[in-house]
Parts: structure tokens; C-alpha cells; sequence
């Protein structure tokens, strides 16, 4: 009952991280300035807001992805140990950072120094799936139940094929981001989008 209570704890505080990065994207999004609405017109300077509205959804997406999978993991482990507060803190410590590249790549998109804003944009990304997969590594092979239903077997299959793909995505994405900016971005939205529709168990309990 003790480790039940203490895996509950620490997702109820994981949640509590996760709503906060998730808050914080949308306060990137900045309200046109009074002199560019005269200029411009406010739908106009709306419009130039792309880049903010492009930074948000990948994260926003990305970061909700993360966290259902986080609940995904917590429900398949039947167990805690004192290594998982640790991994689940680096992961926490990843989706926390978040916001602030977000708003790097929301601001200098568009800017000359645009390639420094999208490698740690996508860097970061890289970082969080690593951090990701170290966690269900680790929870996989040392506190899933020996006596797991074939089902829940079947689901943590499942993940550790879908995880080990991951990085090596972001990480295509992290060097193309030393070459287009643009791209980086929006391959960072894909990947997002494709882990958003298409990383569910053929089956499950949710």
C-alpha cells in the first residue's frame, strides 16, 4: 500500500508539472502592439503571429502526448523504487524547459538568428524523448509485474518498440536544424501529430 500511495504521489505531482508547461506555451502567444496594429491593421498583425501560433500547437501537442504516455507508463508498472523518482524527474525537468524554447522559436523564427532559436527548439525535443524512453527503460524491465496479464505484456511491447524510434527521429530533426529552420519546425509538428494518432495499443484498458 506504501508504494501505491507513492507512485500515485509522484504522477499527481507529474500532472501537476505537465499543467504547468502546458499553461505557460500560451502565454508566448504576445497581444499585437497598438503602434504595429496602426501600421498594419490588427487582422494583419495577427496573421504575423504564425510563428507563435506554430511553436505553441507542436508543443502544446508534444507535451500532451508526453503526459498521456506518462500515464500510460504508470499504469502498466505496478510498483515504485527510489531510481524511478529520479528518471521521472529528469523528464519532468525536460517538459518543464519547454516553454522557453517554444518562445525562443515563437520570436526569431523569422529572424536571421533563427537557426540558434530551431536547434534548441528541436534539441530540447531530442532531450525530452531521450528522457522519456530512459524512464520506460527503466520501469520496463525492473517494475513491471512478473505476473502482468498477457494484455498489459502485450502494451509494454508495444511502448519499448515505439520509444526506441523516437530519438533517432529528433535527432534527424535536431541536425536538419542546422540546415533549415523551416523544416526543422515543421517536421518537429509532424512527429508530433504522427505520436498524437498513432502511438495506442492495438488494445487496451484506457
Amino acid at each position: 500500500m506504501h508504494r501505491d500511495n507513492e507512485t500515485v504521489r509522484l504522477e499527481a505531482f507529474s500532472d501537476g508539472v505537465f499543467a504547468i508547461a502546458m499553461t505557460l506555451l500560451v502565454l508566448q502567444i504576445k497581444v499585437p502592439r497598438h503602434e504595429v496594429v496602426a501600421l498594419k491593421g490588427l487582422a494583419q498583425s495577427i496573421v504575423a503571429l504564425w510563428p507563435s501560433y506554430l511553436a505553441f500547437s507542436t508543443s502544446f501537442i508534444t507535451i500532451l502526448v508526453i503526459w498521456i504516455h506518462h500515464h500510460w507508463i504508470f499504469k502498466l508498472i505496478n510498483r515504485d523504487g527510489h531510481a524511478l523518482f529520479y528518471w521521472n524527474g529528469l523528464l519532468l525537468f525536460c517538459v518543464s524547459f519547454i516553454p522557453f524554447p517554444t518562445a525562443l522559436l515563437s520570436e526569431y523564427l523569422i529572424h536571421p538568428d533563427a537557426r540558434v532559436a530551431s536547434t534548441l527548439y528541436s534539441g530540447t525535443f531530442l532531450a525530452t524523448s531521450i528522457s522519456l524512453f530512459a524512464l520506460w527503460r527503466h520501469a520496463s524491465l525492473h517494475l513491471l509485474s512478473p505476473s502482468a496479464s498477457e494484455q498489459k505484456t502485450d502494451e509494454a511491447v508495444q511502448l519499448t518498440n515505439q520509444y526506441r524510434y523516437a530519438p533517432p527521429l529528433y535527432l534527424l530533426v535536431f541536425i536538419l536544424s542546422f540546415f533549415s529552420e523551416s523544416w526543422s519546425a515543421g517536421l518537429c509538428l509532424l512527429l508530433a501529430l504522427t505520436f498524437a494518432f498513432g502511438g495506442w495499443p492495438d488494445k487496451g484498458n484506457h
